[in-house]
């Protein structure tokens, strides 16, 4: 999963244009979003589009459980690996 959570950071960094940000300054159990990091609600869908480009993850609603996959790298990255897990059961 480390190698998953840098990817993410990396993707991050990139995707929302951090300056002055390297990937290895995120800490996978710091909360990305108002406090934190600081991201807000534009940043979230662009993420959004960026993690469903790269990894095939679709966020059909904004739900309380979705926010929460995206409070840190660390809950992002396993979001990513259980919905890889079932996109198999989706596809079709």
């Amino acid at each position: 999963m480390d190698e998953l959570e840098l990817e993410l950071k990396t993707l991050i960094v990139d995707a929302l244009k951090l300056e002055g940000l390297q990937p290895q300054d995120i800490d996978s159990n710091e909360i990305l979003f108002g406090e934190g990091l600081g991201l807000d609600s534009i940043d979230a869908l662009e993420l959004g589009v960026a993690i469903h480009k790269k990894y095939r993850v679709r966020i059909e609603n904004v739900t309380d459980e979705v926010k929460a996959h995206f409070r840190t790298v660390r809950s992002l990255a396993q979001f990513i690996e259980s919905r890889q897990g079932v996109k198999a059961h989706g596809a079709g």
